[in-house]
C-alpha cells in the first residue's frame, strides 16, 4: 500500500508541474503570436535535402541499417572497416552531425560511426511513447553494433545518448570496450540529485512540460525551429566558442529536426522516461571517463560526484569554460582527453 501511495504521489507531482509549466508556456506562446504575428510564428522552411556541410566527404559516407526490430537507422561512417569501432550517440536536440569534430579526429585510428538515434533526423521515428523506453533504446545500440559487423566498440555519447550508453554498459558489458560520456551523469545519480536539489528540479522544467500532448511540439516548431538557435547559440545556454558552431551548423540541426516525426520522436524520450519503468542499475566494469563542461546550463556539476559507486574504473575530467555541448564547444580539448584515455 505504501509503495502504491508513493507512486501515486510521484505521478500527481509530475502532472501538477506539467500543467503548471504548460500554462506558462501557453501564455508565452499566445504573447509571441500576438507580438510577431501568426505568419511569423507558424513559419517553417521546407528542407528536402541535406545542407552541404552534412555531405562533407571528410565526415564519411551516409548509410542505413535495418535492425531486426524493423527500425531503419541512419548513420555516417569513416575510417578503415578493419579497425576497431568507435560509435557515437548524440543527445537532445541534436543529430549525428554533433560529432563532426571527433569523427575527423579519430577516423585514422578507428572505424568511426555516428548515428541518428531512433526518433531523430533520417532514422525511423516510430509512433508512440512506448517505443522509446530505456530497454528499447538500449537494445537499438546492441543491434547497431551487430549490424555494423562488430562484437564490441568504444562507445562515445552525450546527453540523452549518454544516458542510453550508461545502460548499454550495464546491460551488455561485452559490447563496450571503453565508455566515454559527455555531460550526462549516471541515470541513478541524476535521479537522486534531482529529487533532492530544487535547483536541478527547476532546471529540468522542460521534462515535465514534455509530458503534455501537442503543446511541446508547437513550441519546438515555432518560428522555423528557433529554439535550436537559443539552445546552441544563446547567451545563457549556448556554445561558448562561437567559431565552433556557426549558422551553417545550425542549419544542419534544423534539417534534422524538420524531418517527419523527429519533433515528437525526440520529445518521446522524455515522455517515456517519466512514464515507463527504467532499467535496473548494474555495476559497470569497463574503463569509463566522464567529460564535463563546467558551464553546463542544464545539468549541475555536483552530479559528477559519487560515480565510483556505479563504476569500477572511473575517471572524471572537467573542461573549464565549456557549455553543455562540450564536444562541440571545446573539441580540441575533448579530443585530447579522449586520446589520453584511449591510450591508457
Amino acid at each position: 500500500m505504501a509503495k502504491l501511495l508513493k507512486l501515486f504521489t510521484m505521478w500527481l507531482i509530475q502532472w501538477i508541474f506539467a500543467v503548471y509549466y504548460g500554462l506558462i508556456v501557453s501564455f508565452a506562446i499566445l504573447c509571441d503570436i500576438i507580438k510577431s504575428g501568426p505568419k511569423t510564428f507558424f513559419h517553417r522552411e521546407t528542407r528536402t535535402s541535406r545542407p552541404e556541410c552534412m555531405n562533407d566527404p571528410a565526415l564519411g559516407i551516409h548509410g542505413f541499417l535495418n535492425l531486426q526490430t524493423g527500425i531503419r537507422i541512419h548513420y555516417v561512417a569513416a575510417g578503415d572497416e578493419n579497425k576497431p569501432l568507435m560509435l557515437f550517440l548524440h543527445g537532445f536536440p541534436e543529430c549525428w552531425y554533433s560529432w563532426r569534430y571527433q569523427m575527423k579526429a579519430f577516423k585514422s585510428e578507428y572505424r568511426v560511426v555516428s548515428v541518428d538515434m531512433r526518433g531523430y533526423g533520417e532514422s525511423d521515428c516510430p509512433v508512440g511513447m512506448k517505443n522509446y523506453s530505456s530497454r528499447i533504446l538500449t537494445d537499438d545500440i546492441r543491434d547497431i553494433i551487430s549490424e555494423l559487423g562488430y562484437s564490441s566498440c568504444v562507445l562515445v555519447a552525450h546527453d540523452w545518448g549518454g544516458a542510453i550508453a550508461w545502460y548499454v554498459a550495464m546491460e551488455y558489458p561485452e559490447l563496450v570496450d571503453k565508455l566515454i560520456i559527455n555531460n550526462v551523469p549516471h541515470p541513478d545519480r541524476f535521479s537522486k540529485h534531482m529529487s533532492s536539489h530544487w535547483s536541478q528540479f527547476r532546471k529540468s522544467w522542460y521534462m515535465f512540460l514534455f509530458q503534455l500532448p501537442y503543446l511541446p511540439e508547437l513550441m519546438l516548431r515555432a518560428k522555423d525551429y528557433s529554439f535550436l538557435k537559443g539552445s546552441f547559440m544563446g547567451k545563457s545556454f549556448g556554445i561558448r566558442t562561437p567559431d565552433m558552431f556557426t549558422l551553417t551548423d545550425l542549419e544542419a540541426m534544423k534539417f534534422s529536426f524538420s524531418q517527419k516525426g523527429t519533433i515528437t520522436g525526440a520529445i518521446n524520450y522524455y515522455r517515456s522516461a517519466l512514464q515507463t519503468k527504467p532499467l535496473r542499475s548494474k555495476p559497470i566494469k569497463c574503463p569509463t571517463i566522464l567529460i564535463w563542461g563546467d558551464k553546463d546550463g542544464a545539468l549541475e556539476i555536483e552530479m559528477t560526484k559519487g560515480h565510483d559507486k556505479y563504476v569500477d574504473n572511473f575517471t572524471l575530467k572537467i573542461v573549464e569554460g565549456a557549455s553543455h555541448w562540450v564536444q562541440q564547444d571545446f573539441p580540441d580539448e575533448v579530443n585530447r582527453i579522449m586520446s589520453e584515455f584511449l591510450k591508457g
